[in-house]
């Protein structure tokens, strides 16, 4: 499934020219809306044929960023799922789709290309999430680490 999801990734970047999950989702059909949703980050959800990401207006760009990127995983790899909500600790869930979304956002938002010259200079885990303003656990995912 890994080698699926980082051909997928690649051929959405591609077809797009970006890896903004927002402006993929805009390409893809996919709606999304922001709405009041407690501490619930975000989900996914299909409706008469009809793909919607629901993101929670009251958070920081950077976590609304980071919960479409998740939540077009669902969409792109789960396309007739609707997907349990996306809590904060999703990056420790063992449900197989949640999974499945967080390897996808780590590919989406991760260039390894870039990544790769940032290792070779001995940055730690850490300094790789400051560096590209992604969780801890998506640099972890991405390489296989922890």
């Amino acid at each position: 499934m890994k080698n699926y999801i980082k051909k997928e990734v690649n051929r959405l970047i591609k077809k797009y020219n970006t890896n903004n999950p927002f402006e993929i989702a805009k390409g893809e059909n996919i709606i999304i809306l922001f709405e009041k949703l407690g501490n619930i980050n975000g989900y996914y959800n299909k409706y008469a044929r009809q793909k919607f990401i629901h993101i929670n207006e009251d958070l920081d760009f950077q976590s609304q960023f980071l919960t479409c990127a998740h939540e077009l995983g669902h969409a792109r790899i789960h396309p007739d799922s609707n997907t349990p909500f996306f809590r904060d600790n999703s990056f420790y869930s063992i449900n197989k789709l949640e999974k499945q979304a967080n390897y996808f956002s780590a590919e989406l938002l991760i260039d390894a290309n870039k990544i790769d010259k940032c290792l070779l200079g001995l940055y730690s885990v850490e300094q790789l999430a400051a560096i590209y303003n992604v969780p801890v656990e998506l640099i972890n995912l991405k390489f296989n680490l922890g």
